[in-house]
């Protein structure tokens, strides 16, 4: 399989490219630093012997793996996303590479006294022995979904050299924008071409998904009215006030701190306030489509019911559908599942199939036509200082992507 070494050096030079996406632009890709790492992956994918490289005007790549079989079989794709989430900063991310880890703790940043200890995240234990690529507790890595692109790139390249390999057509899709949920608006499912694809951007070796969360966003508007303090009796309103009531009157335990498989939430992640006005921020989340539904209208509830206690419309809120649960897309063609699960046994991985608690482009892209379940890219920790990725985990999500290759190519149309 790919050197060890080249992956590491493959992947490094990804992550210390900033390519952070921006929810508040309209643009596309959001951020304009997205580029730089777009163009060099188009320049890479020709190094490599791709055929058919594109990138459009949106930034999204594509690139083809001609076939080198004598018979007509299923033409597949693999997708990763480039953009690193807003949550935290992507910009100077300094990669550190701890060798046959020890099961201890990891001091990243030591003038800082950030730790990444197994005392807290005890996945750490089940690489012991292995290499692992950390940060240096400032910056989050950016192993979502860069390992993914590693891995795609590195199963490509290894195809190429090994024309023994047996495989049909393969495409590869590269997205920006997919951390702020528009990572397939603009995806071209019919340029792509494929039957189906998997994407590359799960966590924990082994995981295998083809339901997530169905997602939206909400934003709430609280109307206040400011006047001078020392004569404000019973004139001044503080929005401020009322987003307390509106937060504390939703189920403090339905929050993502407080549940877990397929049990949803609402998430309130900013908030932006003064006396006149204040703005929430929240996502809704449930695997579930009618209590999806539910959550929505609980929003609406509470501030119907706030605003007929000040008797005024204090409370405004705009409801977003973000994405849906790909589930219903996938369970009709169940043997695209199958036959990744084949492929990681084939590579002695034991599938871990389970929901997703999060999205991802395979959700947008099962309902624009392309059934794309979701494979394992390795990391850890994901969108913060901790994040961490085992490189025996990318190597062995190379071997999962040529294993699906040589599956498919026994397919017979």
């Amino acid at each position: 399989m790919i050197e060890k070494q080249h992956l590491i050096d493959r992947f490094v030079g990804y992550v210390t490219v900033d390519t952070e996406s921006d929810p508040e632009s309209d643009t596309t890709p959001s951020s304009a630093k997205q580029w730089d790492l777009a163009n060099a992956l188009v320049t890479e994918l020709k190094d490599i012997g791709m055929q058919e490289v594109t990138i459009d005007k949106n930034a999204y790549i594509m690139a083809t793996l001609p076939s080198n079989v004598d018979h007509e079989v299923p033409v597949i794709g693999f997708i990763s996303h480039f953009d690193t989430t807003p949550d935290f900063t992507g910009a100077n991310v300094k990669p550190q590479i701890v060798e046959n880890y020890d099961g201890k703790d990891i001091v990243l940043n030591e003038a800082e006294n950030i730790v990444l200890s197994p005392n807290d995240f005890d996945d750490l234990l089940l690489y012991k022995g292995q290499t692992l690529i950390t940060t240096d507790g400032t910056t989050l890595l950016g192993a979502d979904d860069k390992a993914g692109i590693a891995e795609i790139i590195s199963a490509m390249e290894y195809l190429i050299q090994h024309p023994e390999i047996k495989h049909g057509k393969i495409r590869v899709g590269f997205t920006p924008d997919e951390e702020i949920g528009r990572g397939a608006h603009k995806f071209d499912v019919e340029k792509f071409g494929a039957e189906w694809a998997y994407t590359m951007d799960g966590s924990q070796l082994g995981e295998l998904e083809y339901e997530n969360f169905n997602a939206a966003s909400a934003v709430v508007t609280i109307k206040g009215k400011i006047v001078h303090p020392g004569y404000a009796k019973g004139k001044m309103i503080n929005s401020m006030y009322i987003a307390t009531e509106f937060i504390n009157s939703l189920p403090r335990l339905e929050t993502p701190e407080h549940t877990e498989d397929r049990q949803g939430f609402f998430h309130l992640y900013s908030i932006n306030g003064e006396v006149d006005s204040t703005k929430l921020q929240y996502i809704i989340r449930d695997h579930d489509s009618e209590h999806f539904e539910a959550r929505k209208k609980a929003l609406q509830q509470v501030a119907d019911d706030i605003n007929a206690q000040y008797e005024r419309e204090a409370v405004t809120v705009a409801i977003n559908d973000q994405y849906f649960n790909m589930r219903e897309k996938i369970e009709p063609v169940m043997h695209i599942v199958d036959i990744a699960e084949a492929a990681m046994r084939k590579a002695n991985i034991e599938p871990i199939i389970k929901p997703i608690r999060g999205g991802t482009d395979g959700s947008q892209l099962s309902y624009k036509g392309l059934p794309c379940p979701n494979i394992f890219a390795g990391g850890h920790n994901f969108h913060g200082r901790y994040e961490y990725v085992p490189v025996e985990s990318m190597l062995k999500a190379i071997e999962v992507i040529v294993n699906i290759a040589q599956l498919v190519s026994e397919e017979r149309k």
